[in-house]
């Protein structure tokens, strides 16, 4: 690998608060190793459309605390194809780009593994930039703490009205593919029960749950769901439940896209840091192709084809905590 002089920053796919930490982090390490940062703008889309502007340290003074992206983020189907990415390389030459780091999740870090298969002398290192926490191959993933926060401070002044009314709530959390957020944030504010893409069957099991609840006069229910379970959501879930249990005042909050906003917390923060930080350090060590992650809270750097190719699981023990502690 040739000396690199000059680093490209892109976030790709959704935003997640503490993304700028991790610009932040990628522009003042590369700076100090004496490397010039490009700022690519709008993601792979702007590596397409030649979206390059120039980052000095004082570019990223004050970001800490903000929420999103200062570079914005997009989704590329132009870079799904061969010519997208031909355009992405041609560009990236051409503003002398000898490297890029990629802040996002696991669609952003699958086309940086397929523009390494394809282009071999420009290196890519990945970090992971999800509220999902679903990646393979890191414990915690930027975004997931302050999303977790949200949740939490949301459900807990939702449950407020619910135990006045007697109420039973059905929330929507974000988790498509994966149940992460409705998990420890179910845990975090004590909810009666959890529904995530990961576990079938659960509707059935609800509806005996609930029951047994109401035989014990609870008051109110609070029901974390993932978007991506298999019922379709909460307000499927809480149709086919609500005639069963007339005695309760059945409602559905979707709590949709302020669980990606807001100011990031202190520990999304100091691992965006570090991250960004340690994403110049593999440049520096000659690495390509790899992820930088937590593993036993340490720094760790995992290869894209373990990360694209392998899937996060959530943790059977917590689910059956959740089952234990809700009685």
């Amino acid at each position: 690998m040739g000396k690199i002089k000059r680093v490209g920053v892109l976030t790709s796919g959704g935003d997640a608060p503490g993304m700028n930490a991790a610009i932040r982090g990628v522009t003042r390490t590369a700076i100090y190793y004496g490397l010039e940062v490009i700022g690519i703008r709008h993601g792979y889309h702007g590596m397409i459309h030649d979206h390059f502007v120039s980052l000095k340290a004082h570019s990223v003074s004050d970001i800490l605390a903000r929420g999103g992206t200062i570079l914005k983020t997009a989704r590329s189907k132009e870079f799904m194809e061969p010519e997208g990415r031909k355009q992405a390389y041609e560009n990236l030459k051409k503003a002398g780009v000898d490297a890029v780091v990629v802040i996002g999740g696991d669609g952003s870090l699958t086309g940086a593994r397929v523009f390494c298969d394809e282009y071999y002398d420009i290196p890519f290192i990945g970090i992971p930039g999800t509220i999902d926490n679903d990646i393979y191959g890191t414990e915690y993933t930027i975004g997931y703490d302050t999303a977790l926060n949200t949740v939490v401070e949301a459900v807990d002044k939702i449950r407020d009205t619910a135990g006045s009314h007697n109420r039973l709530f059905f929330i929507e959390v974000m988790g498509r593919d994966a149940g992460f957020i409705a998990l420890k944030s179910g845990i975090a504010c004590g909810a009666e029960a959890i529904l995530i893409p990961e576990v079938h069957g659960q509707v059935d099991n609800l509806k005996d749950y609930l029951e047994k609840g109401f035989k014990r006069k609870k008051s109110s229910n609070i029901i974390i769901v993932a978007e991506g379970d298999e019922e379709g959501g909460a307000f499927a879930i809480a149709d086919r439940v609500k005639d069963d249990f007339h005695d309760y005042d059945v409602r559905v909050s979707v709590l949709g896209h302020i669980q990606r906003g807001g100011t990031p917390s202190a520990y999304d923060r100091v691992s965006a840091s570090k991250l960004g930080y340690a994403a110049i350090e593999a440049l520096m060590d000659d690495q390509k192709s790899v992820m930088v992650g937590f593993h036993n809270s340490e720094l760790d750097y995992i290869p894209f084809r373990k990360v694209i190719k392998l899937k996060k699981k959530v943790d059977p023990e917590e689910l059956q905590m959740v089952e234990i502690l809700s009685i």
